[in-house]
């Protein structure tokens, strides 16, 4: 689970948990139509938090852009976000295509700087 944190054109930040994958390069997430979609729409500027252990010694932030990409591939047909997720699509009663139906949108976030 990661936190992606997205800005309108209010500029009132929202932070929201969701699956990614993490391909050495860049982050992909899959969204469902709302909030999170329009932010980015108007906004490309992110941040991604990662969630850190019961200390609360180590969390990861990385900034950067994020795109909605029409030619990424929905998420049942990437094997490695099918293979990280099963469990908790399974969990929900989903197959991989429904979950893909219920989350058509897909991230990309790119030019990333750690923190």
């Amino acid at each position: 689970m990661i936190w992606l944190v997205t800005a309108g054109r209010d500029r009132r930040p929202q932070a929201v948990p969701v699956w990614f994958l993490w391909d050495g390069r860049s982050f992909l997430i899959y969204a469902q139509p709302g909030i999170k979609v329009r932010h980015i729409r108007s906004n490309p500027h992110v941040e991604l938090h990662t969630n850190t252990d019961e200390n609360g010694d180590v969390v990861v932030r990385v900034a950067g852009e994020a795109t909605l990409s029409k030619s990424q591939a929905p998420a049942y047909k990437v094997p490695a976000y099918v293979r990280k997720y099963r469990a908790d699509l399974k969990g929900f009663g989903w197959t991989p295509e429904e979950f893909s139906r219920r989350y058509p949108f897909a991230i990309r976030v790119r030019k990333l700087r750690f923190h």
